[in-house]
């Protein structure tokens, strides 16, 4: 899909009132990826990529960036960690905002902060990882991301470092409707460090925007990095996202996904086992309803061998709801001792919901253990009948179900209080569980507990 000529315009005024950057790197990246993104257009269903994926509602209209505007603390109550976080770095609209954060909390052996200011004060700590991981030849939200990022997150741990108490990234968006914003996250972690972050994505009120977002991810050998990343947009807003992993020897990578909200999410993770001994475990869950779209590529690289990978993303899916999952393994001829594992199951609760999955294994060595697998269905009638003659209605008894399904990844997450709030937002949606309902957009009206 080429951008129409008004549209270009727009996203070209948006590229030349940024300016050259902080630095002649910074200035030369986002020029390459406007020069990629103007060449490459929004991709449209005839790329095998975005078959299932129509961004035509994306690309029809001209998104301006965002502006900074005040925001209540108040607001960012019901994204909160309750106490678990190490530390918190809050972003409005794409932007950092110095007075929602709370960055002194961090333990030794962490930096963490805004990438604009990084950028500005220290750019040789950022350019050498920068745009490294997050190719953009063949991605043109990528490439629109890199030309028009203004802001993001910087992690750096050091090496050695051990951080118990997970580091909140929270994306807020705020009086945006019509608004987009380019946010970037970039974490780069010391051999033999642990950490844990999470990645939120949450609006202030109801608007359609768009967010499109990239995080890039270096692991030293011996890293160990547990991400969250944890979707609950407005339900008219698009969100775009990728996630580009790189693991060094013997380290080891988990990221779980949840997606709540938006009216169209994508989903893209790569993540490349450069070193031998790695492992990575990529979870995700998502509910939708309505006309909603929920789309999740992930390709795990096996380079190197004895190296294992675990995969596993549910879905559930009500109304006109639209999933796509494809998930692709890919062992090279060197990565011989390979243990890789996929997969994908999806719970349609009506008639008209519908989900294309596409488990992929491109193996080019001989002494590997893969598999994967794909499993759509509806809830079990014995199940519901079995619950309803012991007394629950049959809402109760749906939830309960539905509940368990899902249960199986929520058990995965191993920070409590995201565990729990999510716990608690499931059980609200569900039918006859809270009073939650299927709205006319596709996502969930949730109703005062």
């Amino acid at each position: 899909m080429t951008v129409p000529a008004e549209r270009h315009d727009t996203y070209r005024a948006a590229f030349e009132r940024l300016g050259r950057g902080a630095s002649p790197a910074i200035a030369d990246l986002r020029e390459r990826g406007f020069a990629r993104f103007s060449a490459l257009g929004f991709p449209t269903t005839r790329l095998e990529q975005w078959r299932f994926t129509n961004v035509a509602p994306i690309a029809a209209r001209a998104f301006v960036l965002g502006e900074p505007v005040e925001v209540a603390p108040a607001a960012l109550a019901p994204y909160e960690l309750d106490g678990a976080a190490g530390g918190r770095i809050v972003f409005v609209n794409g932007r950092f905002a110095a007075g929602l954060s709370d960055a002194g909390s961090l333990p030794a052996g962490v930096e963490a902060g805004s990438l604009a200011a990084a950028l500005r004060t220290d750019p040789e700590t950022v350019t050498p990882h920068l745009g490294r991981l997050a190719g953009f030849e063949q991605r043109a939200f990528t490439a629109l991301n890199t030309a028009l990022v203004q802001d993001g997150a910087v992690v750096r741990i050091a090496d050695g470092a051990v951080v118990e108490r997970p580091l909140h990234l929270l994306f807020l968006t705020a009086a945006a409707d019509g608004r987009m914003s380019h946010p970037r996250v970039l974490v780069v972690a010391g051999e033999n460090s642990q950490a844990r972050i999470v990645e939120s994505y949450a609006a202030a009120g109801d608007a359609p925007y768009f967010t499109n977002a990239v995080t890039e991810v270096a692991a030293g050998d011996g890293a160990a990095v547990d991400h969250y990343k944890l979707v609950r947009e407005s339900l008219d807003a698009y969100h775009v996202a990728s996630m580009h992993v790189r693991l060094g020897r013997s380290a080891a990578f988990s990221s779980h996904a949840v997606t709540l909200g938006g009216a169209l999410v994508r989903n893209d993770v790569e993540a490349e086992l450069a070193g031998e001994g790695g492992d990575c475990t990529l979870n995700g869950l998502y509910l939708a309803g309505g006309r909603r779209l929920v789309d999740n590529h992930t390709t795990i690289r096996h380079a190197m061998p004895h190296c294992t990978s675990h995969e596993l993303y549910k879905g559930i899916l009500d109304g006109q709801a639209h999933a796509v999952f494809n998930g692709r393994i890919v062992v090279a001829i060197d990565a011989q001792k390979t243990d890789a594992r996929q997969t994908n199951k999806a719970l349609l609760l009506s008639e008209d919901a519908r989900i294309n999955t596409k488990p992929e294994l491109e193996i080019f060595a001989d002494d590997v253990k893969c598999t994967h697998g794909a499993t759509v269905g509806q809830l079990d009638d014995d199940a519901l009948f079995y619950l309803r003659a012991r007394g629950l209605g049959r809402d109760q008894a749906r939830s309960m179900l539905i509940h368990a399904f899902a249960s199986d990844l929520l058990g995965r997450i191993a920070i409590e209080p995201i565990r729990a709030q999510l716990d608690e937002l499931l059980w609200r949606r569900l039918p006859g569980a809270g009073g939650g309902s299927f709205d006319r957009r596709g996502g969930v009206d949730e109703q005062p507990a």
